[in-house]
């Protein structure tokens, strides 16, 4: 599966409430590209949605150091 089908799915199951399956396409988008700001963005989301707080940040925070601009690392 290429990264921008997993983002879809991974964004439509967020959408839905489906944090763990949606957790799971981000960390699948991860294994094939771990320097796109957006993809530790998209991974933090889902682990905030799942109330794993530390984790989120750790994401948010490789998020920003990926990309200081990044303006969607929330």
């Amino acid at each position: 599966m290429e990264i921008k089908e997993l983002v879809l799915k991974g964004q439509a199951s967020l959408n839905s409430g489906n944090f763990e399956e949606s957790l799971g396409y981000f960390e699948q988008a991860l294994l094939l590209n771990q320097d796109d700001p957006d993809l530790w963005n998209f991974k933090a989301v889902a682990l905030r949605s799942l109330g794993r707080y530390e984790e989120a940040l750790e994401c948010f925070n490789k998020s920003l150091k990926l990309d200081p601009r990044d303006k969607h690392a929330s």
